[in-house]
């Protein structure tokens, strides 16, 4: 089209047009131009482009007056004066008289469309140099929502050109090296959609922190979708699995966080919006469906195909159709540009104290300073560099302070809030949504912010020592044993997906129970035999579910899910539930269920629980969970392992109840492992075979009962010992065994981290696998590599032959 025109609608432009109309409205004419015949819901509406904005700044000298005072920002003056400045000249110099026509005219065009008299618009920003994917400018000039008749839009359309002159739009463009008047700013105009009356948020085509590729996170809150961008609501997160998503029979939803949203923000009654209470009710309810959260993801992964890269979008659900829609899109400018061969990792040398306060982790750095506590931004001469800044919510306007802190700490916000989406370009370890910052932490005192374990960040009294290590991944070796993750925590399994691991190894199901379920199962089935105190404390934990079994598997499930698609399609080895009856009894609930033992570690424990009366239910619990993850969700890259397992018997019993469950072996692809820990796996390791399609070696259990020493007891530390002769000998038998049955057998435990002569003696018995903690990885894998250029004792010099096993 020309680049005469002041106005056009959407469909008009396409990507192609940034330089006229700005990366937010490209997008939105990108969309609507070529997506809308996929499927993809997009409110019409039009842009003011670039060229009107420029006829403004050449009428009566206002460009030659914004460079002046730009250069007086060189010399020296502040920069809010000078913003100020800008800004008064822009609202005093009047929109032209024919661009105010266009404007007036596209917008009863809008409303004859709609049917509707004075329709409500959002009146967007759009800068040419916005939503590129080496820079966001995401929150950078301003967005007026619920904007009516032609006197609010022509206003809004010119406080929109103001704002490309904010303290935080100038600095931010300092920042980023562009040069002030060559971003020129276009507006956008869209019918609003009623999310004032259903619910709004962000989408990311991949895990906003790790930049794990294979999901799509979908943020929602009630009301309009500033509450979640500005970090003023802690929102709900559904985590989406992209293959699962292609197949329609199954459920690609493999993780759901309610969050708190205590807020929304609603039309306000003369104009504009208001922000309200949500209800107990909207807090303890999901704002989505899984069926809305499908549609959502199938659009976004249809926007990421078109675009050719990940993807940041808002949408809209409006509450007086139920219809949802995509209201931005703009490419991911973070996770997209970091080296997918380079792993860098923090971590604390220190051994902490309890934490101060907690939230959701934003990034995976550590940072440490004296807190800094502000309830709005100050000038930069008044924070300390290494300052570790605490406040309720971010918005632009606090840019500058949080480009200088160390880490940043907020009260309010979830992963796609302002806070979170500018630290992370910044570099800055901040957690966000504790709920209590502002009034834990006090002015002055030292803390660290940790936001390297896991998906909660940490607050810390004091300076914590830490470390930070890069690892080159196109360094490390191929090798022909594989080697395998131990992964515990769901939420930090996304963080490994760029190590060339060869799936996991060990997942401990009792982790997922202990921190995510965080009640015994038969508690939450059987409520009828607990004290008032824990019928209650039940009754608090699963609110929202009318079945509490089911609390269970939803949990257990979506933790599961979420360690097997961080290495999908490689295997993933589920242990069953290992609790001791101590550690069962630590759970909610607990103690009225299980019994006390004089000895737990070789008690009730493992499979000798999952065909008995206390615990069968609790177990087909388990199953069901499993076979939800492997059928439903489609992770057939599950292997489920039995822990414990000390006879024949038991071995057939435990598979008896769970093929009652739907868990067969050889169904659907499934395969049973058995850990191999106790000296009967070692001597009837033939006839376990016939029953399992794998061995896992524990090698503590094994080394505890085959040298009868409590592995607790510092008094016999000197002689608990895995590479004692008799130890190292079950191993060898156990590896000649299983091959000669042609199973696979991988050892899961700590030694093969610390011991690269324990490492050299597994690949020389020709053990499958090896599986170690992630911080370990890189060195294992290259003690692996250099045991395999050493022939083995038992074969030829130059035989480099693998068992041909598979996991």
């Amino acid at each position: 089209m020309a680049t005469t025109r002041r106005v056009a609608p959407f469909a008009e432009f396409g990507r192609q047009d940034v330089g006229l109309v700005g990366g937010k409205n490209a997008s939105l004419g990108e969309m609507t131009a070529h997506l809308a015949a996929a499927g993809v819901r997009v409110p019409p509406g039009f842009a003011v482009t670039a060229d009107a904005y420029g006829e403004l700044l050449d009428g009566h000298g206002l460009r030659a007056r914004i460079e002046e005072q730009i250069a007086r920002l060189y010399d020296g003056a502040a920069l809010d004066e000078v913003g100020a400045g800008i800004r008064s000249m822009i609202m005093a110099e009047p929109l032209p008289a024919g661009l105010r026509t266009e404007i007036v005219s596209a917008y009863e065009q809008l409303a004859r469309d709609q049917g509707r008299e004075d329709p409500e618009v959002a009146v967007r920003s759009s800068a040419t140099a916005e939503d590129l994917p080496q820079a966001s400018f995401a929150g950078q000039q301003e967005t007026y929502l619920n904007v009516r008749g032609p006197a609010e839009l022509l206003l809004s359309c010119h406080r929109c050109y103001a704002s490309l002159f904010t303290d935080r739009a100038i600095d931010y463009r300092e920042r980023m090296g562009f040069d002030h008047l060559a971003v020129a700013l276009s507006v956008g105009v869209q019918v609003m959609v009623r999310s004032d009356l259903a619910g709004a948020g962000v989408i990311f085509t991949l895990d906003p922190e790790s930049g794990f590729p294979e999901v799509i996170v979908v943020s929602a809150a009630w009301g309009l979708g500033e509450t979640v961008v500005s970090g003023q609501v802690d929102p709900d997160e559904y985590t989406v699995f992209k293959p699962s998503l292609k197949d329609p029979v199954l459920d690609p939803v493999i993780d759901i966080r309610i969050g708190a949203k205590r807020k929304k923000a609603v039309y306000g009654e003369h104009g504009r919006t208001r922000s309200v209470d949500t209800t107990g009710e909207e807090r303890s309810r999901c704002v989505l469906t899984n069926t809305e959260v499908r549609q959502l993801a199938e659009w976004s992964m249809t926007v990421e195909a078109h675009y050719g890269c990940p993807m940041d979008l808002e949408w809209a659900k409006d509450g007086l159709t139920g219809e949802l829609s995509i209201v931005q899109a703009r490419p991911e400018t973070v996770q997209s540009r970091r080296r997918t061969t380079t792993l860098r990792r923090c971590r604390l040398t220190d051994i902490p104290q309890k934490s101060l306060v907690e939230g959701i982790a934003v990034g995976e750095a550590i940072g440490s300073g004296p807190v800094v506590v502000l309830d709005s931004p100050v000038d930069l001469d008044r924070f300390p560099t290494d300052g570790v800044l605490v406040t309720g919510i971010t918005d632009p306007d606090w840019e500058p302070v949080m480009k200088q802190a160390s880490a940043i700490v907020t009260d309010h916000g979830g992963r796609t809030s302002h806070a979170a989406i500018v630290s992370r370009e910044l570099g800055v370890p901040t957690v966000v949504g504790t709920g209590q910052a502002t009034k834990v932490l006090r002015n002055g005192q030292n803390a660290t912010v940790s936001c390297a374990e896991g998906a909660r960040g940490r607050v810390y009294a004091g300076l914590l020592a830490y470390e930070e290590r890069e690892t080159d991944l196109t360094d490390l070796p191929a090798t022909r044993t594989r080697v395998m993750l131990n992964l515990a925590d769901p939420s930090a399994a996304f963080r490994w997906w760029r190590l060339p691991a060869d799936g996991v190894g060990l997942a401990r199901l009792e982790f997922i129970v202990a921190h995510q379920v965080k009640a015994h199962p038969m508690a939450l089935l059987h409520p009828e035999r607990l004290d008032r105190r824990n019928r209650c404390a039940i009754e608090q934990l699963t609110e929202g579910h009318l079945d509490r079994g089911q609390y269970f598997i939803d949990r257990l499930a979506h933790g599961v899910a979420r360690i097997a698609a961080s290495r999908w399609p490689d295997p993933v080895v589920v242990r069953t539930s290992d609790f001791k009856t101590n550690e069962y009894a630590r759970l909610l609930g607990g103690q009225a269920f299980e019994p006390v033992e004089a000895n737990p570690m070789i008690g009730w424990r493992g499979a000798s629980r999952y065909y008995s009366d206390g615990y069968r239910e609790g177990f087909a619990l388990e199953c069901r969970a499993l076979r939800r993850v492997r059928d439903e969700m489609g992770l057939t890259n599950v292997i489920v392992m039995i822990p414990f397992c000390r006879t024949l018997e038991e071995a057939d019993r435990v598979l008896d109840v769970m093929a009652e469950q739907g868990l067969r072996r050889s169904e659907h692809g499934l395969k049973v492992y058995v850990m191999a820990e106790i000296p009967s796996n070692i001597i009837l390791a033939e006839e376990f075979a016939r029953r399992f399609d794998g061995f896992s070696i524990g090698s503590n259990d094994l080394t505890q009962l085959t040298l009868g020493v409590d592995r607790d007891s510092e008094t016999l530390a000197h002689v608990f010992d895995e590479t004692d002769p008799a130890v190292t000998q079950s191993i060898r038998l156990l590896v000649l065994r299983a091959h000669s049955a042609d199973r696979a057998v991988g050892l899961c435990g700590q030694r093969p981290s610390d011991d690269p002569a324990f490492t050299e003696f597994l690949v020389r018995t020709g053990i499958d696998s090896i599986s170690v903690a992630p911080d370990s990885f890189a060195s294992v894998k290259q003690h692996v590599a250099a045991a395999e250029r050493e022939p083995r004792a038992d074969e030829p010099v130059g035989s480099v032959q693998g068992s041909g096993r598979t996991a």
